[in-house]
């Protein structure tokens, strides 16, 4: 879990009320789950009260796969939003950054030669 979650999460279990481990972490005045229409109006109000330029509720789900497939590996992110095929996580790919590629692919070939295995064998061919 990342620390921002993490401090939010915290922050809501000191709540007066719904702070069990049973109870939801986005509940209604009666600890209800919240309709969309709900959820909706809050997400809006509080991205209008910290200055977001409009988007979608859905667009935090095309955020989070454009920076998670930047760290993680695929087959993880597409647990994580919860794909049921790895060609729907495979739109993010164009995401991930290709500065660094070659530096990391010199330094597997190096280690793999400094190892002296037989992958470094047939490289030396």
């Amino acid at each position: 879990m990342i620390d921002q979650v993490a401090t939010a999460l915290d922050g809501l279990s000191r709540r007066e009320h719904f702070a069990t481990a049973d109870d939801l972490v986005f509940a209604s005045e009666v600890g209800t789950p919240l309709d969309d229409s709900t959820l909706r109006k809050r997400f809006h109000a509080a991205r209008e009260h910290a200055g977001l330029k409009p988007l979608r509720f859905h667009d935090l789900c095309h955020t989070f796969g454009t920076l998670a497939v930047q760290v993680f590996p695929l087959t993880d992110v597409k647990a994580y939003m919860g794909h049921q095929h790895i060609e729907t996580t495979m739109i993010y790919v164009h995401h991930v950054p290709q500065h660094a590629a070659a530096e990391r692919l010199g330094g597997a070939v190096a280690a793999a030669i400094g190892a002296g295995g037989e992958e470094a064998v047939a490289l030396r061919r």
